[in-house]
């Protein structure tokens, strides 16, 4: 399940892409299946070591282009170990909201990105977050939690005081919002509830179900992204440098 929309976020062959925060590495897979050479980066170290087996696992099924790389390594996205200008593009995909820096996590976007590189960020939308704080705490009050809420001008504000030009934004997974609502109202570990469990089943179907039935929950996810989709997503590019 991809959050970023690749035709807004074109990707060559032999890009070097940095998926911060890569959690289970879903982004970075797609981007190695689309020939970059991609750098996966977590501060979980058991993430990470899977990311690593399905990287590797990818290679041997022969699932990239040649010529594409794939690495999964631990690292703070607030001190990423690498040099300036490393990146033609950046992805932080639901990363952000759990930072206490949310600034200096940009400034280091900013400064290993090249210019003229593209980043994708995606984070909770106001609403739907909004949502599931006020039903419950447990959503949010745990270790590694989402500490913030994000709404979308303020996150593009973010994106130009670091030095970003924001280029374009749309909503993503509404069918996931009710889900976590459900959740959210019968407790958030509760999976033995039977509406979480019928609607997680809808999930299901709307991944690996029939075509007809995947064309139908996509058709309405498509129609309630405007106003309910769970994620926000901005794309920006760093400028290139004047000529002296």
């Amino acid at each position: 399940m991809l959050t970023v929309d690749f035709s807004r976020f074109p990707l060559a062959p032999g890009d070097r892409v940095l998926d911060l925060g890569c959690g289970g590495g879903r982004h970075a897979f797609e981007c190695y299946r689309r020939g970059a050479d991609v750098v996966a980066l977590d501060q979980n170290g058991e993430e990470i070591a899977e990311v690593k087996k399905w990287f590797d696992a990818m290679a041997e099924a022969g699932e990239a282009p040649e010529g594409a790389s794939a690495v999964a390594m631990e690292g703070d996205a607030l001190n990423l170990p690498f040099e300036d200008d490393s990146f033609d593009k950046i992805i932080i995909s639901e990363v952000m909201e759990h930072i206490p820096d949310d600034k200096g996590v940009l400034a280091e976007m900013f400064r290993v990105l090249k210019p003229g590189g593209l980043l994708a960020v995606t984070v909770p939308r106001w609403l739907p977050e909004k949502i599931c704080w006020a039903l419950s705490d447990e959503y949010h009050e745990v270790e590694g939690g989402h500490i913030r809420i994000y709404r979308g001008d303020e996150l593009l504000d973010k994106l130009r005081g670091a030095g970003l030009k924001p280029y374009g934004t749309h909503h993503a997974h509404a069918l996931h919002s009710p889900y976590w609502w459900i959740k959210c109202a019968v407790g958030v570990n509760n999976d033995k509830s039977p509406a979480v469990k019928a609607y997680h089943q809808l999930l299901v179907w709307d991944i690996v179900g029939t075509p007809v039935i995947s064309k139908l929950t996509k058709a309405a996810e498509a129609a309630l992204n405007p106003v309910i989709g769970k994620s926000f997503v901005a794309y920006a590019s760093k400028p290139q440098r004047a000529r002296a």
